[in-house]
């Protein structure tokens, strides 16, 4: 698949990429080679057809009688998603949060590793947390470049949320995962993804209670 196609992929469908990418590495495990549509698509709550279409956007097709074949399709999908060269990721803010997504991801994906933490605790700084160095966030102008740091994964205090956002841009951070609940606006050049747990909780309580009404 050439560059600008890739490029214009929504993101929608990268997400769904990715979530197809982690549900073929675990039928890899499980021993199996091929996969159908309707298998992807069970598992990942979708419809067959979502699953076909966003499969056709990358230039891959199975066929009737073998479905899939998952090693060709993970490798596809590699060379979409990741990066040609390694990327290095912070996480700043090192509470349970922090800690807990810094220790979940470690070793997960070879192209992108946590390489350090910030915090403004001293109890927390100048040691090694869930496997990583966590430093103040006064260093973050010197150390982001320095780790050659692309990406950063946001957990603070909501109070101190545009603060450090702030300090992130300033040193040259190209894309923030915000997981607090105050919305950012960020650069052109900086690509944001926001999740809001709450706003998530509401969606999935509306469903529920659809479902209890219907």
């Amino acid at each position: 698949m050439d560059s600008q196609k890739s490029k214009d992929l929504p993101g929608k469908t990268i997400e769904r990429l990715s979530q197809y990418r982690r549900i073929l590495f675990n039928s890899i495990n499980e021993g199996k080679t091929n996969i159908y549509s309707h298998e992807l698509a069970k598992l990942m709550n979708l419809t067959s057809v979502q699953v076909r279409r966003d499969l056709m956007l990358i230039g891959y097709s199975g066929s009737q009688s073998k479905g899939y074949i998952i090693k060709d399709l993970i490798s596809l999908i590699g060379s979409i998603i990741d990066s040609q060269q390694p990327q290095n990721v912070t996480v700043v803010g090192m509470g349970n949060l922090g800690r807990a997504i810094t220790s979940y991801f470690a070793g997960k994906r070879e192209r992108l590793t946590i390489v350090a933490a910030f915090d403004n605790d001293v109890q927390k700084t100048n040691r090694i947390i869930a496997g990583v160095r966590c430093h103040h966030v006064n260093q973050l102008k010197e150390i982001i470049p320095q780790l050659d740091i692309q990406i950063a994964i946001l957990t603070v205090a909501p109070e101190a949320t545009h603060e450090v956002a702030g300090m992130l841009l300033d040193a040259g951070i190209k894309g923030i995962l915000n997981y607090t609940s105050v919305p950012l606006t960020v650069p052109e050049n900086v690509h944001l993804e926001e999740y809001d747990i709450i706003t998530s909780l509401e969606k999935l309580a509306f469903f529920v209670k659809q479902k209890k009404q219907g």
